[in-house]
């Protein structure tokens, strides 16, 4: 609910699956009214109906984040719906894991064009709507990729450190008006079903490293926005840790990533090349959760990454202060 007890307006996008269902039925439990859109129909009507039986309303929309005419028609007919919008959720997101120079350059752009230029897709769209009505809340999907280079997944990189720099640019030109707000989050790894669509050229299957979280808890983060909004939020035990570390040393990280890259790509089961999800969305439901944490593991695996996170923050420190 909103400070006024009225119902909060909310739009998602790259809702059909993962943390954005997720998101949505967390509104839904607190009666929210929700536009969700992504590009698959059957995944979204799965998410409607789960937003519906918590008590929630949804309006279904398929709509490609890409096509920026298609989003800006989906912002007209969610206000004029809704009667307004308090918080637009920007979450979609696609990748592709391999050697830079093995992925092609095709596949590579379509990661852009969904994790950055849909976000501004979105932005662009909906920012004319709250300056009428003088109030919302744009809540930017960006994942500590956004600090940490990705090795093995360029594109992925390029586009959530870009979305760290354009959410910051639309703060500056937002500064003047303190009923808007864009709020950042940055999860750590994830268990959500993004892992199977994603795009796969590292000739082994992809996996998931110790203490992901739920898609439940980013959720949380989300809806909290929407009373008490922040310009970044990070989740997950070794966030903040990393992002400290990416100011320290910002090649070491990186170079540590890819060694570890290496190591898996050497270890794990095979599998086979393919595009996923990148051009056409699934055609059934995904749900959810990914299906891939340890519930009797998790909280162990939390306290040893965080710990392995804080040792590479003071070998970063360290390593500075000799240069």
């Amino acid at each position: 609910m909103t400070k006024n007890s009225k119902p909060l307006r909310v739009v998602i996008t790259g809702a059909s699956s993962g943390i954005g269902a997720a998101t949505a039925v967390a509104f839904a439990k607190r009666g929210a009214t929700l536009v969700i859109s992504a590009r698959g129909q059957a995944g979204l009507d799965d998410v409607a109906a789960r937003c519906r039986a918590v008590g929630g309303k949804a309006h279904v929309r398929t709509v490609d984040a890409t096509d920026a005419p298609a989003v800006a028609r989906l912002a007209a007919e969610a206000r004029d719906l809704l009667g307004g919008i308090d918080l637009w959720f920007s979450n979609v997101g696609v990748g592709v894991v391999g050697k830079y120079e093995d992925v092609p350059i095709a596949d590579h752009a379509q990661v852009i064009a969904s994790n950055l230029v849909g976000h501004m897709n979105d932005a662009h769209a909906v920012l004319p709507i709250f300056l009428a009505q003088d109030h919302g809340t744009f809540v930017n999907m960006i994942s500590v990729g956004g600090f940490v280079a990705t090795p093995y997944a360029a594109a992925y990189a390029a586009s959530k450190f870009g979305l760290r720099g354009f959410s910051e640019a639309l703060r500056g030109e937002l500064s003047k008006h303190p009923r808007i707000h864009v709020c950042d989050v940055y999860p750590t790894f994830v268990d959500t079903p993004g892992v199977d669509h994603a795009a796969n050229y590292s000739g082994a299957k992809l996996s998931l490293p110790p203490g992901s979280l739920a898609p439940e808890t980013v959720a949380k983060a989300v809806v909290r926005l929407a009373r008490h909004p922040r310009n970044t939020v990070a989740i997950g035990a070794p966030a903040i840790v990393l992002k400290l570390s990416q100011f320290l040393a910002p090649n070491l990280g990186a170079a540590v990533m890819n060694g570890f890259m290496d190591v898996w790509s050497d270890k794990a089961e095979p599998g086979d090349d393919n595009t996923g999800s990148l051009y056409e969305p699934a055609t059934t439901p995904s749900g959810i959760d990914g299906g891939r944490r340890h519930p009797e593991r998790r909280r162990k695996a939390a306290v040893a990454v965080g710990g392995v996170a804080g040792l590479a923050v003071l070998g970063a420190y360290l390593w500075r202060r000799r240069k």
